[in-house]
């Protein structure tokens, strides 16, 4: 069964990357985005949820399988298809992996308990040209492993 790139797309800073590498290996790529995202693409297929939230993750659950490669932000979402046996990736270039999503699902947990309670956390930092990169080479060694183990 072929590989599919299922993408949380709405705030996704790396479509073009996905696309490009996806063309190359003639990977199947799944955009998955709510309805005020217009997504542009000549190459992937777009999947439009409504805006209820979490209804994209739903809908990445709904259709990824064993050896999918899965681009979120989501820690919760990433966890959950970790266990399915597909690969998952922040556009950061961080793969998750079973080792490292419980102490990065903690810490989402403590960072909303600290927010709720009026304190204040750390917001991402800014995107650079290097997290292109690292992202293109992470996502590139992914589908080499995947496309190794089929």
């Amino acid at each position: 069964d072929n590989m599919v790139i299922l993408v949380d797309a709405d705030a996704c800073p790396v479509k073009n990357i996905i696309e490009t590498l996806a063309k190359k290996h003639h990977i199947k790529v799944l955009m998955v985005s709510n309805i005020s995202h217009h997504i542009q693409s000549d190459y992937a297929e777009h999947i439009v949820v409504d805006k209820v939230s979490q209804s994209a993750d739903v809908e990445i659950m709904n259709r990824s399988k064993k050896g999918d490669i899965i681009v979120t932000q989501d820690y919760g979402l990433a966890s959950i298809v970790l266990g399915r046996g597909c690969y998952a990736i922040h556009p950061s270039g961080k793969e998750y992996l079973e080792k490292n999503i419980d102490q990065l699902l903690m810490q989402r947990f403590v960072n909303q308990k600290t927010m709720q309670s009026g304190g204040r956390i750390k917001g991402p930092k800014k995107r650079n040209a290097q997290d292109d990169v690292r992202f293109k080479d992470a996502l590139e060694n992914i589908i080499q492993k995947g496309t190794q183990e089929t």
